[in-house]
């Protein structure tokens, strides 16, 4: 199967960032398929274009045997506030668009799969299925505009309105509509009246390929003690910084906490990652480090050397319904997690019995679930261990990539019988 994928944010090699295409497309040619990535050339974590894309508006090259990659201009207004992203999401419409029918027109494609967020990448797989008459797949990885309604990003009446009828468009004229969550699709059956034959479910997975080999070799104790990290509870985040993770919790946390063992450690970048800095130093909150982004490789080593990882969105109902990325790799590295997230995210690690959920922006309730993680070391290993048997269960990346394709080929099937 030759497949075209189109995602926005498919990273370079060793980019920081979440990786689940990076990671699928490569399974997928292992099993005998090739694929071609549409994509754009600004890093959404750092916002930052790098400097051999300058004054490009396309850029054509193989990702790694079996993988080709057409990078588009996109905007790099991107991490500045919300007209600079919807400036970013245009351009890669327009630019896309460009790609798809012009760049890439001489190569047949089986099916086109686009991914979402942004809602936008959906107007390309549109339009280029129906002039180049191959059918589209569409990935929900976020409920979107309802999501950035909730966080308040999304205000303006007409936008909203116009937004949700954009996303019916896009879900009508799917051939498949994949989900992350058991939430997502049932919140599509039930609020979308979407066909449910029509959803497939295949969630984020874990990276067992990167985090086995060092459990195995990496030196943890020395990386705690280059650290400064001993006797100390170190409880790392790794994401985005922006609205609507609300990292601000964990600062309140850490500065009623300030006479314990609690210690934060913030990798990532988004576009409050400056403001934070800022109120860690107003309220003398010295127990905190905040990190650039880097290669998925060294994050995992600061997870492994951690004592939990931290999954934390803003307190709103459209979070119920999602996982958190990091959750996976957390899982992935034996590492107990401290949940601020209510719904799926929360029933997860209930399931698993791998962390503790405490009610997200409810300080009181965040900073006992803080002490009891303290207290109670030998927890810690037997729910970061639980996590991981779990996750090896249930969220294997290579089970869920043929997964995928098998899903693909049954819809493809539905439309073009086998004579």
């Amino acid at each position: 199967m030759n497949i075209l994928l189109i995602h926005q944010f498919f990273l370079e090699k060793d980019d920081p960032g979440g990786s689940r295409f990076n990671e699928m497309t490569r399974l997928w040619v292992a099993q005998g398929h090739t694929v071609t990535v549409l994509c754009g050339m600004v890093n959404y974590v750092t916002g930052k274009v790098p400097e051999y894309y300058r004054d490009l508006k396309y850029h054509y090259s193989e990702y790694e045997p079996g993988i080709q990659v057409l990078r588009c201009y996109v905007s790099p207004e991107y991490n500045t506030n919300f007209i600079g992203r919807l400036w970013a999401y245009f351009s890669f419409v327009w630019y896309g668009l460009g790609g798809t029918l012009l760049k890439l027109r001489k190569i047949k494609f089986d099916v086109i799969l686009a991914t979402s967020p942004p809602l936008f990448v959906g107007f390309i797989a549109w339009v280029t299925s129906r002039l180049r008459r191959v059918p589209y797949v569409f990935e929900v990885r976020d409920l979107w505009p309802e999501s950035a309604i909730d966080t308040g990003v999304l205000t303006n009446r007409l936008i909203i309105r116009c937004a949700f009828l954009f996303e019916k468009f896009v879900y009508r004229g799917a051939l498949m509509i994949n989900v992350l969550t058991p939430a997502f699709r049932e919140h599509l059956i039930h609020s979308k009246r979407i066909d449910p034959a029509k959803i497939s479910l295949i969630p984020n997975a874990s990276d067992f390929s990167l985090s086995e080999n060092l459990l195995r070799e990496f030196d943890y104790a020395g990386f705690r003690r280059a650290r400064g990290w001993e006797d100390k509870l170190v409880v790392t985040y790794v994401g985005a910084h922006g609205v609507a993770n609300h990292l601000i919790q964990l600062l309140e946390v850490a500065e009623r906490m300030k006479d314990t063992k609690l210690h934060l450690v913030f990798i990532g970048d988004g576009m409050q990652k400056n403001m934070l800095r800022e109120e860690a130093a107003r309220r003398n909150i010295t127990a905190i480090e905040f990190i650039d982004p880097m290669p998925k490789r060294e994050v995992m080593k600061f997870i492994i050397a951690s004592d939990v990882g931290a999954s934390v969105l803003k307190r709103v109902d459209t979070f119920k319904t999602v996982y958190s990325n990091k959750t996976f790799d957390y899982m992935a590295c034996q590492k107990p997690i401290l949940m601020l997230i209510d719904g799926v995210s929360r029933q997860l690690i209930e399931d698993a019995g791998c962390g503790i959920y405490a009610e997200p922006e409810n300080i009181t309730a965040i900073v006992r679930a803080v002490q009891l993680l303290i207290d109670n070391p030998e927890q810690r290993v037997e729910m970061g261990v639980r996590g991981y048997h779990f996750a090896v269960q249930n969220f294997a990346r290579e089970r869920l990539a043929r997964e995928y394709i098998n899903e693909i080929t049954k819809h493809l099937i539905r439309v073009r019988p086998i004579r």
